[in-house]
């Protein structure tokens, strides 16, 4: 009897050391991908309307999960911003870096209920995404689709690689 009770510790304490290291690499792999995405929103009290008590309770912290692919021609940039308006977004090109910021607003359907859950953020929000390459800043456009900012960006000309001779 002693025997099965420290087999089945045993075993016990390999199957938490497994459930530990699995968990360990889900938060290594989550910060080392997205630490970057990783935005404070901050609270607007002076927008009339706005529900300051509820406003506190929501966290301050979401991700902004995007992308940045590059082509021949051009720098795509790619973010996840569901739930805002198209008008609530403001992009800024300051050499190779694109500065995303805007307001995700807070609206509540009814106000005879109990959150249980609260994971989304609200607020004023800038993210700072580092451009691969300089871009041509008057030849980029922007589209806002099923919660998808996508900005493109032709390359700035001349900028392409080149192979160096040793001498």
């Amino acid at each position: 009897m002693l025997d099965s009770i420290k087999q089945a510790g045993k075993n016990i304490g390999r199957e938490l050391g497994r459930t530990w290291e699995n968990l360990s690499e889900g938060w290594r792999e989550l910060l080392s991908r997205s630490s970057n995405a990783l935005t404070h929103f901050s609270g607007n009290k002076d927008e009339p309307g706005t529900e300051s008590n509820a406003l506190a309770a929501f966290p301050r912290w979401s991700l902004l999960a995007g992308e940045v692919e590059e082509t021949d021609k051009e720098i795509v940039v790619r973010v996840e911003i569901p739930g805002m308006e198209k008008e609530d977004c403001r992009i800024t090109i300051e050499g190779n870096m694109l500065y995303l910021s805007g307001e995700k607003r807070y609206m509540r359907e009814t106000h005879d209920s109990t959150y249980h859950v609260m994971e989304r953020a609200y607020g004023a929000f800038q993210r700072a995404i580092p451009l691969p390459r300089n871009v041509d800043t008057g030849k980029a456009e922007a589209n806002y689709k099923n919660g998808v900012l996508s900005v493109r960006m032709p390359k700035m000309a001349g900028e392409s690689g080149r192979t160096v001779p040793v001498s």
